[in-house]
């Protein structure tokens, strides 16, 4: 059997073990489920943890009932749970009659109880464990029947809003941002269910639980106040102090008890929380009413069996250093500005009518231009406005341009309309203004709009009609043209470049003074060769704007060819084979409004796989409605590995036609389950691996920065022998062990890249090692 990770996605497991391992996944969050036997299954567990020791996690997946057995003698510990449903409807109860809930709905459950959650559907749930005494504790003994769906209340409307947002941004939560929300969750869970509470029938049982809500909410409010005595609560509320004494016994505890447990909560959160770790304990004792700091740290240790020294150096500490490539550690992206153009309904033409083939079904046919309303530079969005809307079969001829035209202006921008609308960059302002996902102040390095976390220009994004989130997109790759220059000096020539730049594998390798140098050099193709013109070594350039660049770390910088030194006759006896591809092609994800374009993922983007050529078909999920197909970084070679940061980069035009295979529909058996771009050449299965397939999740709030920290080969062999193994076993029936020896002895790894950030390996299946056709295991 495998090992099941503490964080699982089901489609990383082959299908015959796929509902095993989401019940085993449940079964470590004390959860149960009945599934469908019928049911093909998808789904995703994260975990979060909260400094408080609660789990914060959320569930994704297809049709089921989840259960809960209950806690039985640990009920006195057992968290309560508040669900969230984020969408998927259905029933949740311990008997009938059972309540409904539907998307935007808050449930609370009691674990010591059991219950079942009947899901009719598709579903996300976002479930956050809240301490058991901390939330009963504010409700006395208000009768409250579990699980509950809030209603009405100001205090269910007000709690809605906060676990969307949970749920929305779970994957860049900070630990202070779950500290914040557990906090405000619970007193509005606890308003909410004291609202709608079922109090004993006796008027005097009525009065008492209201009195003891209007306490607690009392001393809620003042619990920093190292003066507070039950004195000043009974005169606040205008009760006696016996009365307000009984109160408490009710509830078998005291005043003094109460406070000082309430007290030490908040300050075992503020001790697990890294915004409070530049105080000292002394300093967050006493903002909690702890005027002595031994009383403090004996209380602390009674209560949690630890010192408040020893929790707090069991508290993880976040790095304190960032990459120069890459969002800087912290710095979220801001709000999306993306250019607002028409989304029309209808297919657009883009200056081009369809046409049909006499021979075939009529064929949609579309031609996107590039110009700077049409392209995005330097990141992938699913806020974009599609440039075109397309019908699945439809055929699109899509015009890309390189970033790095302006290495040679004449060759490469020159008198081509195109290139320079997207390019143009003066003093007063330059066309596409946003080139990455940073911020559009540039207040990080100060390199400009976006500042350069993402570098390639993308035409697009095209939307797909009928593409959902769990469908396959299929972009089968019909044509790839240089696109020539238009200067008449060098017409009807292509021209590319190579940037041997600072984020390459080469750069603190370097045998040449100095020690770490920057260089261009500048390919011609020549039929089926490319051919070295010359070369220069970068110097510092300033832009338009007056920011001087000491390296390329900003795309699309003029370069000042008067500033550099031009070595001509280079190479005179090399030519290198042409390879034209897209190093980029992607759908959009869903995890994040806005990410740099450089590291790849389950959705494509700068996978880099030379293979992705003329006559090859490549194979995306969809993640977003319409897909949002995008295209860019055009490559007229590369070899595996793309060693010193870049191919041989240029301007190429892609002719496209793109088919959605909806999920569960019959259709190709080897993209059942597909959970990353697979490539299919007509010889060959082409799977990729990458160090994180899915870093917008894998590495949370900060993984636009640590995927350029963390990326490692071993890491990205390990993702492609694990896709490579799933493969064989789900599309050819194989088990394990077969499928382990056939890897090793006929299937051919590589290394694709280690210029992205998320370094990849892929996986070479040869067809012809199989006779017939597939022949899956049975799920």
């Amino acid at each position: 059997m495998y090992e099941r990770p503490h964080s699982i996605s089901i489609d990383a497991f082959p299908l015959t073990e796929q509902r095993e391992t989401w019940c085993e996944a449940l079964a470590a969050l004390s959860l149960g489920c009945d599934l469908p036997e019928a049911l093909q299954l998808s789904g995703e567990i994260r975990i979060q943890h909260s400094p408080s020791g609660a789990r914060l996690f959320r569930l994704s997946s297809t049709r089921q009932r989840i259960t809960c057995a209950g806690a039985g003698r640990a009920c006195a510990t057992a968290p309560m749970l508040v669900v969230f449903h984020q969408y998927g409807r259905g029933a949740i109860g311990a008997s009938t009659p059972r309540r409904e809930f539907a998307d935007g709905d808050v449930s609370v459950c009691d674990r010591s109880s059991a219950f079942t959650l009947d899901l009719r559907g598709d579903f996300e749930l976002l479930v956050m464990e809240v301490p058991r005494e901390r939330l009963l504790a504010r409700l006395g003994r208000a009768r409250i029947e579990f699980p509950s769906v809030l209603g009405s209340t100001v205090a269910a409307a007000a709690a809605r809003p906060v676990m969307r947002a949970l749920a929305t941004h779970f994957e860049t939560i900070a630990e202070a941002d779950i500290v914040a929300a557990e906090i405000a969750v619970t007193e509005l869970i606890a308003g909410a269910l004291l609202g709608e509470a079922r109090l004993a029938d006796d008027s005097g049982s009525q009065v008492q639980a209201a009195h003891f809500r209007r306490v607690t909410a009392a001393i809620e409010v003042r619990l920093a106040d190292p003066d507070l005595s039950m004195v000043e609560i009974a005169r606040q509320e205008a009760l006696s102090q016996r009365y307000l004494q009984k109160l408490f016994e009710l509830q078998d505890t005291t005043f003094s008890d109460y406070l000082r447990q309430r007290r030490l909560d908040r300050a075992k959160i503020d001790l697990a929380d890294p915004g409070h770790s530049s105080e000292s304990i002394a300093e967050i004792g006493y903002r909690w009413g702890f005027r002595d700091q031994a009383h403090f740290s004996r209380a602390f240790s009674i209560a949690f069996g630890v010192s408040p020294r020893g929790f707090r150096s069991s508290a993880p500490q976040g790095p304190s250093v960032y990459p120069l490539r890459g969002r800087p550690l912290g710095k979220g992206p801001g709000p999306v500005v993306v250019p607002l153009r028409p989304a029309s309904s209808e297919p657009s033409t883009r200056g081009s009518a369809p046409d049909h083939r006499a021979d075939a079904e009529p064929v949609d046919r579309h031609h996107i231009k590039v110009g700077k309303d049409n392209v995005h530079w330097g990141y992938l969005s699913r806020s974009i406005p599609p440039v075109l809307r397309v019908r699945s079969g439809a055929q699109v001829t899509i015009e890309t341009l390189t970033q790095h035209a302006f290495d040679d202006y004449e060759r490469m921008i020159r008198g081509d309309p195109g290139a320079e609308e997207v390019f143009r960059w003066t003093a007063e302002g330059k066309n596409v203004d946003r080139r990455g996902a940073g911020p559009m102040n540039a207040s990080i390095f100060g390199r400009g709009a976006g500042e350069g976390f993402g570098v390639h220009i993308f035409t697009g994004p095209v939307f797909v009609q009928d593409a959902e989130p769990g469908d396959v997109l299929e972009v089968q790759i019909l044509d790839i043209a240089p696109r020539p220059s238009a200067n008449p000096l060098f017409e009807g020539r292509a021209f590319a470049s190579n940037a041997a730049a600072w984020w390459g594998y080469q750069y603190s390798d370097l045998l040449d003074a100095p020690a770490k140098h920057e260089s261009v050099t500048i390919y011609e193709a020549d039929g089926e060769w490319a051919r070295p013109v010359y070369s220069y070594r970068w110097t510092p350039q300033t832009d338009p704007f007056g920011v001087t660049h000491e390296t390329m770390d900003y795309p699309g910088v003029p370069v000042d060819h008067s500033r550099v030194r031009e070595e001509h006759g280079i190479m005179p006896n090399v030519r290198v084979p042409l390879r034209p591809h897209f190093g980029c092609m992607a759908v959009a994800p869903r995890e994040s409004d806005m990410i740099d374009s450089i590291p790849p993922g389950y959705f494509g983007g700068n996978f880099d796989n030379w293979r992705a050529a003329k006559g090859s078909t490549l194979y995306l999920p969809v993640a977003v409605p319409g897909a949002l197909f995008s295209v860019g970084d055009g490559h007229l070679a590369q070899g595996d590995g793309e060693i010193n940061g870049t191919a041989l980069e240029a301007s190429l035009t892609g002719t496209f036609r793109f088919i959605v295979h909806k999920r569960n529909a019959p259709g190709k058996p080897f993209l059942k389950g597909l959970n990353g771009p697979l490539l299919e050449t007509p010889s060959e299965f082409v799977l990729h691996g990458f160090s994180y397939p899915n870093y917008l999740r894998e590495l949370g709030r900060n993984a636009q920065s640590e995927v350029y920290k963390k990326s490692s080969l071993s890491r990205a062999l390990r993702s492609a022998f694990r896709s490579t193994r799933r493969f064989l076993m789900d599309v050819w029936g194989l088990s394990e062990d077969q499928a382990i020896s056939l890897i090793s002895v006929a299937v051919d790894f590589g290394v694709t890249q280690v210029a992205d950030g998320n370094w990849g390996v892929h996986a070479v299946v040869r067809k012809d090692m199989f006779e017939g056709e597939p022949a899956p295991a049975k799920s």
